[in-house]
């Protein structure tokens, strides 16, 4: 697939085509490693950390009082101590 080197500014671009992007598992507003290998651009999506925002997540629900279990018969006493 070919593409144009675009002015955007003081800097260049190339539009990537969704498809492209839904190869690499990215979409628009991902961030993305670039580096060049042998001549050539290499495009590759940044790996977000397990769980990554989960206690951001966790702090907000709680705040809005959506935190409630679930199943509330499955929780276990040493759930308190859990660390975000």
């Amino acid at each position: 697939m070919r593409a144009a080197v675009r002015r955007m500014g003081n800097s260049s671009g190339v539009i990537i085509p969704k498809p492209l992007l839904a190869e690499l598992g990215t979409e628009a507003g991902d961030e993305i490693d670039m580096i060049v290998r042998d001549g050539l651009l290499v495009i590759a999506p940044v790996k977000k950390a397990v769980r990554e925002g989960w206690a951001e997540d966790a702090r907000r629900l709680a705040a809005q009082g959506d935190d409630a279990l679930a199943w509330p018969e499955f929780g276990v006493e040493e759930d308190g101590a859990l660390e975000w």
